[in-house]
């Protein structure tokens, strides 16, 4: 296990195969679904093959990724929060997910503020960006508190929907706490 980040309550770490349970609860979780998409994983076998061919994938290839979020009391994962970088987007992007009862507790800004520093200073990264469905307000919320600014919309690859592009310069990100 490689951690990444800590943050006062918080680790992001690499994920591993022994995550598939986890990943498989946090990607059929009905936000999940509804703001990622349906990635068709419901079973061990397919979390495990999606940690392999996306996060293991990218970590390797890039330098970084979707990273496992958990309490740092008690090692509770409770969410996913790092980069990506998508074909049809010029800059990296961060996102997050969490499941249900870790929402509305300030972690995500917590974890994506931490990434979003670790990009500046480990990364070498100069901007950031975010996207994130029009009706999903409270990430739209959060990327807002992190100091991100729409800047219009743009089509997501592989639908027929638009999204939300926010980006920022990280010189000026926020830091959790500030």
């Amino acid at each position: 296990m490689m951690k990444v980040l800590e943050t006062d309550r918080l680790v992001l770490r690499h994920q591993t195969l022994e995550d598939a349970s986890f990943i498989l609860e946090l990607m059929n979780d009905p936000s999940w679904i509804r703001y990622i998409g349906d990635k068709g994983v419901k079973t061990l076998d397919e979390a495990r093959s999606f940690i392999i061919k996306g996060p293991l994938d990218t970590y390797a290839r890039l330098g970084f990724g979707f990273y496992l979020t958990e309490l740092k009391e008690g090692g509770t994962p409770i969410g996913i929060c790092g980069f990506a970088k998508r074909d049809f987007l010029e800059d990296v992007d961060v996102g997050y997910t969490f499941l249900p009862e870790f929402r509305g507790k300030g972690y995500a800004f917590e974890a994506a503020s931490a990434a979003m520093a670790y990009a500046k200073s480990e990364l070498g990264l100069k901007r950031i960006v975010a996207i994130t469905y029009k009706d999903n307000h409270s990430s739209a919320k959060l990327l807002e508190k992190l100091g991100m600014r729409f800047e219009g919309m743009v089509p997501s690859a592989g639908t027929d929907r638009e999204v939300c592009l926010y980006a920022i310069n990280v010189e000026h990100a926020v830091k959790a706490g500030e």
